[in-house]
């Protein structure tokens, strides 16, 4: 993706790959931003790297920028998602939308701005409430969240992410579940590292960002945390929390 340049313009390089930091810097989301949007399902690039760098493609930027629009025009970001992620999405159509809803707001404030001048300048009362009205945008708006965000297509979709979800679970637990054969195997030793790398791995391309500083925090929630304690006992033999939560401990503290 181009850089916006000194003219203002700024193109697309359907090939180019940009970091979260890039994104960044290019769109004034923070990070912090796009990690959650990542977390929750609502923005997940494209790529994530085996060393666990997210990268945007260029249809990754089209979709943060419709989501910029309906955040502008306040929808909340349950309601975006829904929107954003229902089969009958076209986002062609959604960009009618938005624009209606901007010109009704722009109409709106223009009302407001000409009440308040009044005001001002008559230097006298003014009981007029039709300008704080938005009976019609709120109408139109909720029309935009029927049409995309209610279908029994969304309804199907919500179902099938949920057995995603319990598959990326499951799939966690596998690879803790391996810290169990390494129990005996010193933390420091390549083989149990090597686990650990693929444990951060899999937690960043299926559930978010995993730093290693949260990472050095979840290891130790794996012996704090009673009921995580014991459901990752029970599904990798007694000691395996134990043993991943030494492995990560000494991870973390080469960095």
């Amino acid at each position: 993706m181009q850089k916006p340049g000194t003219d203002g313009r700024s193109g697309t390089d359907p090939q180019e790959r940009l970091t979260v930091h890039e994104v960044s810097r290019m769109t004034g989301v923070s990070i912090r931003t796009l990690h959650y949007y990542d977390e929750i399902g609502l923005l997940m690039p494209s790529e994530v790297t085996e060393s666990g760098y997210r990268l945007y493609h260029t249809e990754d930027l089209e979709r943060l920028q419709t989501i910029l629009f309906y955040r502008e025009l306040q929808f909340p970001l349950r309601e975006i998602r829904a929107i954003m992620n229902s089969p009958a999405f076209e986002r062609g159509k959604a960009l009618d939308g938005q624009i209606r809803l901007l010109e009704m707001r722009c109409e709106h404030l223009q009302d407001l701005i000409r009440l308040a001048r009044d005001i001002r300048d008559r230097g006298e009362m003014n009981l007029n409430f039709k300008p704080f009205d938005t009976t019609e945008m709120d109408q139109y708006a909720e029309e935009v969240r029927k049409k995309w965000g209610h279908t029994e297509a969304y309804r199907e979709f919500e179902e099938k992410h949920k057995g995603e979800a319990k598959d990326a679970g499951k799939g966690l637990m596998e690879i803790l579940a391996v810290f169990h054969q390494l129990k005996d195997v010193p933390p420091e030793d390549s083989r149990v590292q090597t686990q650990v790398t693929r444990l951060q791995q899999y937690i960043t391309g299926h559930f978010y960002t995993c730093t290693r500083e949260i990472l050095a925090g979840l290891g130790r929630m794996y012996i704090s945390d009673e009921r995580m304690k014991a459901n990752i006992d029970a599904f990798g033999g007694e000691g395996t929390a134990e043993t991943a939560a030494r492995a990560i401990e000494t991870y973390c503290r080469k960095a």
